[in-house]
Protein backbone atom coordinates (compact mmCIF):
# COMPACT_ATOMS: atom_id res chain seq x y z
CA UNK A 1 0.00 0.00 0.00
CA UNK A 2 1.15 3.53 -0.74
CA UNK A 3 1.50 5.72 2.38
CA UNK A 4 -1.34 8.22 2.71
CA UNK A 5 0.93 11.27 2.64
CA UNK A 6 2.52 10.25 -0.64
CA UNK A 7 -0.85 9.32 -2.10
CA UNK A 8 -2.28 12.76 -1.28
CA UNK A 9 0.73 14.53 -2.80
CA UNK A 10 0.37 12.42 -5.91
CA UNK A 11 -3.33 13.24 -6.14
CA UNK A 12 -2.56 16.97 -5.92
CA UNK A 13 -0.07 16.72 -8.77
CA UNK A 14 -2.36 14.56 -10.89
CA UNK A 15 -5.23 16.95 -10.24
CA UNK A 16 -2.99 19.79 -11.42
CA UNK A 17 -2.24 17.78 -14.56
CA UNK A 18 -5.96 17.36 -15.19
CA UNK A 19 -6.48 21.10 -14.80
CA UNK A 20 -3.66 21.88 -17.23
CA UNK A 21 -4.96 19.37 -19.76
CA UNK A 22 -8.44 20.88 -19.58
CA UNK A 23 -7.04 24.36 -20.23
CA UNK A 24 -4.94 23.08 -23.11
CA UNK A 25 -7.89 21.13 -24.51
CA UNK A 26 -10.05 24.24 -24.54
CA UNK A 27 -7.32 26.52 -25.89
CA UNK A 28 -6.40 24.09 -28.66
CA UNK A 29 -9.97 23.26 -29.61
CA UNK A 30 -9.89 19.56 -28.80
CA UNK A 31 -6.23 18.53 -28.51
CA UNK A 32 -4.28 17.60 -25.41
CA UNK A 33 -1.18 18.72 -23.54
CA UNK A 34 -0.75 15.50 -21.55
CA UNK A 35 -2.97 12.80 -23.13
CA UNK A 36 -0.63 11.65 -25.89
CA UNK A 37 -2.73 8.57 -26.72
CA UNK A 38 -5.52 10.90 -27.82
CA UNK A 39 -3.16 13.09 -29.83
CA UNK A 40 -1.63 10.02 -31.47
CA UNK A 41 -5.04 8.70 -32.52
CA UNK A 42 -6.13 12.10 -33.83
CA UNK A 43 -2.84 12.56 -35.66
CA UNK A 44 -3.09 9.17 -37.32
CA UNK A 45 -6.64 9.81 -38.48
CA UNK A 46 -5.68 13.28 -39.72
CA UNK A 47 -2.77 11.82 -41.69
CA UNK A 48 -5.13 9.59 -43.66
CA UNK A 49 -7.48 12.52 -44.28
CA UNK A 50 -4.62 14.76 -45.37
CA UNK A 51 -5.39 17.27 -42.60
CA UNK A 52 -1.79 18.46 -42.36
CA UNK A 53 -2.31 21.26 -39.80
CA UNK A 54 -3.73 18.67 -37.39
CA UNK A 55 -0.88 16.27 -38.13
CA UNK A 56 1.64 19.04 -37.42
CA UNK A 57 -0.08 20.13 -34.21
CA UNK A 58 -0.44 16.64 -32.75
CA UNK A 59 3.11 15.68 -33.75
CA UNK A 60 4.42 18.87 -32.13
CA UNK A 61 2.53 18.20 -28.90
CA UNK A 62 3.83 14.63 -28.78
CA UNK A 63 7.40 15.75 -29.49
CA UNK A 64 7.31 18.47 -26.81
CA UNK A 65 5.82 16.06 -24.27
CA UNK A 66 8.65 13.64 -25.05
CA UNK A 67 11.29 16.37 -24.75
CA UNK A 68 9.76 17.46 -21.44
CA UNK A 69 9.89 13.91 -20.12
CA UNK A 70 13.58 13.70 -21.03
CA UNK A 71 14.34 17.01 -19.32
CA UNK A 72 12.33 15.99 -16.27
CA UNK A 73 14.16 12.67 -16.00
CA UNK A 74 17.55 14.36 -16.41
CA UNK A 75 16.68 16.82 -13.65
CA UNK A 76 15.43 14.02 -11.40
CA UNK A 77 18.57 11.94 -11.91
CA UNK A 78 20.89 14.91 -11.50
CA UNK A 79 20.98 14.49 -7.72
CA UNK A 80 19.16 12.19 -5.29
CA UNK A 81 18.82 15.13 -2.90
CA UNK A 82 18.09 18.05 -5.21
CA UNK A 83 16.51 16.21 -8.13
CA UNK A 84 12.85 16.51 -7.06
CA UNK A 85 13.26 20.26 -6.50
CA UNK A 86 14.92 20.62 -9.91
CA UNK A 87 12.06 18.78 -11.66
CA UNK A 88 9.42 20.85 -9.87
CA UNK A 89 11.26 24.04 -10.83
CA UNK A 90 11.48 22.98 -14.49
CA UNK A 91 7.74 22.30 -14.60
CA UNK A 92 7.01 25.56 -12.78
CA UNK A 93 9.07 27.55 -15.30
CA UNK A 94 7.25 25.82 -18.16
CA UNK A 95 3.78 26.70 -16.90
CA UNK A 96 4.81 30.29 -16.12
CA UNK A 97 6.26 30.57 -19.63
CA UNK A 98 3.03 29.24 -21.13
CA UNK A 99 0.98 31.82 -19.27
CA UNK A 100 3.37 34.61 -20.27
CA UNK A 101 3.24 33.60 -23.95
CA UNK A 102 -0.54 33.42 -23.92
CA UNK A 103 -0.88 36.82 -22.25
CA UNK A 104 1.59 38.24 -24.78
CA UNK A 105 -0.75 37.22 -27.58
CA UNK A 106 0.99 34.13 -28.93
CA UNK A 107 -1.45 31.70 -30.58
CA UNK A 108 -2.51 28.63 -28.63
CA UNK A 109 -0.79 26.23 -31.01
CA UNK A 110 2.50 27.79 -29.94
CA UNK A 111 1.98 28.63 -26.27
CA UNK A 112 0.44 25.25 -25.43
CA UNK A 113 3.48 23.41 -26.75
CA UNK A 114 5.39 24.62 -23.71
CA UNK A 115 2.57 23.34 -21.52
CA UNK A 116 2.91 19.90 -23.15
CA UNK A 117 6.62 19.89 -22.31
CA UNK A 118 5.74 20.77 -18.70
CA UNK A 119 3.28 17.88 -18.55
CA UNK A 120 5.97 15.50 -19.77
CA UNK A 121 8.36 16.71 -17.10
CA UNK A 122 5.83 16.47 -14.28
CA UNK A 123 5.84 12.67 -14.37
CA UNK A 124 9.32 12.68 -12.82
CA UNK A 125 8.47 14.83 -9.78
CA UNK A 126 7.42 12.00 -7.47
CA UNK A 127 8.80 8.45 -7.49
CA UNK A 128 6.46 5.50 -7.05
CA UNK A 129 5.61 4.50 -3.49
CA UNK A 130 4.10 1.05 -3.21
CA UNK A 131 2.18 0.03 -6.34
CA UNK A 132 0.66 3.42 -7.18
CA UNK A 133 2.17 5.76 -9.78
CA UNK A 134 2.18 9.19 -8.17
CA UNK A 135 1.68 12.53 -9.88
CA UNK A 136 1.27 11.05 -13.36
CA UNK A 137 -0.35 13.12 -16.10
CA UNK A 138 -2.12 10.11 -17.64
CA UNK A 139 -4.30 7.45 -16.04
CA UNK A 140 -5.01 4.73 -18.60
CA UNK A 141 -2.38 2.52 -17.00
CA UNK A 142 -3.68 3.50 -13.57
CA UNK A 143 -7.16 2.23 -14.43
CA UNK A 144 -5.65 -1.01 -15.70
CA UNK A 145 -3.68 -1.42 -12.47
CA UNK A 146 -6.86 -0.81 -10.47
CA UNK A 147 -8.59 -3.62 -12.32
CA UNK A 148 -5.58 -5.89 -11.97
CA UNK A 149 -5.26 -5.22 -8.25
CA UNK A 150 -8.98 -5.82 -7.72
CA UNK A 151 -8.68 -9.17 -9.46
CA UNK A 152 -5.69 -10.04 -7.31
CA UNK A 153 -7.50 -8.89 -4.17
CA UNK A 154 -10.47 -11.12 -4.99
CA UNK A 155 -8.02 -14.02 -5.13
CA UNK A 156 -6.38 -12.96 -1.86
CA UNK A 157 -3.10 -12.16 -3.64
CA UNK A 158 -3.06 -8.38 -3.01
CA UNK A 159 -4.12 -6.00 -0.22
CA UNK A 160 -7.93 -5.79 -0.36
CA UNK A 161 -8.09 -1.99 -0.73
CA UNK A 162 -5.02 -1.24 -2.82
CA UNK A 163 -7.09 -1.08 -6.03
CA UNK A 164 -8.94 1.88 -4.53
CA UNK A 165 -5.69 3.82 -4.27
CA UNK A 166 -5.31 3.58 -8.03
CA UNK A 167 -8.85 4.84 -8.47
CA UNK A 168 -8.20 7.85 -6.24
CA UNK A 169 -5.43 8.90 -8.64
CA UNK A 170 -7.83 8.54 -11.57
CA UNK A 171 -10.41 10.61 -9.69
CA UNK A 172 -7.81 13.30 -9.04
CA UNK A 173 -7.27 13.74 -12.79
CA UNK A 174 -11.04 13.82 -13.38
CA UNK A 175 -11.61 16.36 -10.62
CA UNK A 176 -8.70 18.50 -11.78
CA UNK A 177 -10.08 18.59 -15.32
CA UNK A 178 -13.52 19.57 -14.05
CA UNK A 179 -12.09 22.31 -11.85
CA UNK A 180 -9.94 23.55 -14.73
CA UNK A 181 -12.92 23.75 -17.09
CA UNK A 182 -14.97 25.59 -14.47
CA UNK A 183 -12.22 28.08 -13.65
CA UNK A 184 -11.56 28.66 -17.33
CA UNK A 185 -15.11 29.98 -17.70
CA UNK A 186 -14.29 32.55 -15.03
CA UNK A 187 -10.61 33.32 -15.53
CA UNK A 188 -9.68 32.16 -19.00
CA UNK A 189 -5.97 31.48 -19.40
CA UNK A 190 -5.48 32.95 -15.92
CA UNK A 191 -6.61 29.54 -14.65
CA UNK A 192 -2.96 28.50 -15.00
CA UNK A 193 -2.27 30.58 -11.90
CA UNK A 194 -3.53 27.68 -9.74
CA UNK A 195 -1.09 25.03 -11.05
CA UNK A 196 1.67 27.64 -10.91
CA UNK A 197 0.98 27.99 -7.18
CA UNK A 198 0.95 24.20 -6.77
CA UNK A 199 4.26 23.67 -8.57
CA UNK A 200 5.80 26.56 -6.65
CA UNK A 201 4.72 24.89 -3.40
CA UNK A 202 6.24 21.59 -4.49
CA UNK A 203 9.48 23.31 -5.49
CA UNK A 204 9.70 25.09 -2.15
CA UNK A 205 8.82 21.90 -0.24
CA UNK A 206 11.45 19.85 -2.06
CA UNK A 207 14.05 22.55 -1.46
CA UNK A 208 13.29 22.54 2.27
CA UNK A 209 13.51 18.75 2.38
CA UNK A 210 16.82 18.78 0.52
CA UNK A 211 18.29 21.40 2.82
CA UNK A 212 17.08 19.52 5.90
CA UNK A 213 18.70 16.30 4.69
CA UNK A 214 21.99 18.16 4.19
CA UNK A 215 22.17 19.18 7.85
Amino acid sequence: MTPTRHLVLGMVLTGSAGLIDAVGFIELGGYFTSFMSGNTTQGGAALVDGAWPVVLLTASLIALFFIGSVLGALAAYSSPRWGPAAVSAVVLVGVVTTLALALAGYPANQAMLVLAASAGGQNAILPMRGAVRLGATFVTGTLYMAGQDLALALRGAAPPLRWLQHLTVWFALFAGAAIGALLYRLLGIGTLGLPIAIYAAFTFGHLRAARASAI
